[in-house]
């Protein structure tokens, strides 16, 4: 009689998180002060909107990878991660002024219906609320975590490393703020990739994740080498989504990085690579606030024409491809690299 190798149950994982993101704001609405403001109920909204839950589920299987141990540890550091994005993803909507997320009102546009005053006290109540919420996240998170039942030694390896995410998330954030004033650069483009997304998204929760567990900087050195290559394919793939992707799907407006002139890499390319007056039309609509629609479809009819979309497919696959050799190579349990190995075709696949 044969038996089936172990498989980690992503969907399982995910379920865990969720009942652990449940049970806090549950606890959090029970010893509401009743003359404060509910700030648990939009908070918790904004979370169980969507989202893949990608952070934590990296992190658990990180764990997985480095032997595992007490589950409900695990599974508040997973929360906390999920906590960590919200004010993140809070504070970006703020800065790069969107108006939905996941088919839904950014929150800064959530608060300034709220407001009855004129559309400017509105929107000044709105950021500000905004703001707040997604301070509140990252309060929160420590929390969660603190909460989680982590031993002493656990606490002293997981926070340094919890502390270098947030710090590089903030400079990635930072590095697109200054560089969504300037002409898209290859290597500046490529740089915010890595500290935005590929140390935050896949890198750091991997590593928090094995560090949980205990392991060694060996471990987390072999992680790290399927890790940023996976984020940074990732986040090509979320560019190329960012201009051709269905708002059906993607849960935001087709319209909005080109509006906000993002500095990506596929932006980069196709300037390198466009005529000069295919290069001076569409600086004229990268970072156009009044984008139209059909100005939106010359735009990328002259990124398609410059062949960059297919340039960056190509550097999708290549990622991937690295990934998945260093992937075979990792020593860890064959459950937990096939749980990478469909995370990683998972995150380069996607069309959401």
């Amino acid at each position: 009689m044969t038996h089936s190798p172990p498989v980690l149950d992503l969907s399982r994982i995910r379920e865990s998180v969720e009942e652990v993101l449940d049970d806090f704001f549950a606890r959090k609405m029970a010893s509401r002060v009743p003359h404060l403001p509910d700030l648990t109920t939009p908070l918790r909204q904004f979370i169980s909107s969507g989202g893949k839950r990608v952070r934590p589920v990296f992190s658990m299987v990180g764990w997985h990878a480095a032997g595992g141990g007490r589950i409900r540890a695990a599974c508040h550091l997973a929360a906390a991660l999920e906590l960590i994005h919200a004010f993140a993803l809070i504070h970006d909507d703020v800065m790069d002024r969107s108006d939905s997320r996941r088919g839904r009102p950014t929150m800064h546009r959530h608060f300034a219906r709220q407001h009855p005053g004129p559309p400017s006290a509105a929107d000044q109540f709105g950021t500000g609320a905004a703001i707040l919420l997604g301070d509140l996240a990252l309060v929160w998170s420590d929390e969660l975590l603190h909460s989680g039942g982590l031993t002493r030694q656990q606490m002293s390896a997981v926070l340094p490393l919890l502390d270098e995410m947030r710090t590089e998330l903030v400079h990635g954030q930072y590095l697109d703020l200054v560089n969504g004033h300037r002409p898209p650069e290859m290597s500046c483009a490529l740089t915010v990739i890595r500290y935005k997304t590929a140390k935050y998204t896949v890198e750091r929760p991997l590593q928090l994740g094995a560090t949980l567990a205990g392991a060694d900087a060996t471990l987390l050195a072999a992680l790290s080498s399927y890790a940023i290559p996976v984020g940074e394919a990732f986040q090509l793939r979320d560019d190329l989504l960012g201009v051709f992707g269905d708002p059906a799907a993607t849960g935001k407006p087709a319209l909005d990085d080109l509006r906000e002139g993002k500095a990506t890499v596929l932006i980069s390319l196709a300037l390198r690579r466009a005529s000069r007056s295919q290069a001076d039309q569409l600086r004229h609509y990268h970072g156009c606030p009044t984008l139209t629609e059909e100005q939106a479809q010359v735009a990328r009819g002259i990124i398609t024409a410059t062949d960059a979309p297919r340039m960056v497919e190509s550097m999708i696959t290549q990622r991937y491809e690295e990934a998945m050799t260093t992937l075979d190579t990792l020593p860890i349990e064959p459950a937990a690299k096939d749980a990478l190995r469909h995370l990683a075709a998972s995150a380069v696949r996607r069309r959401s």
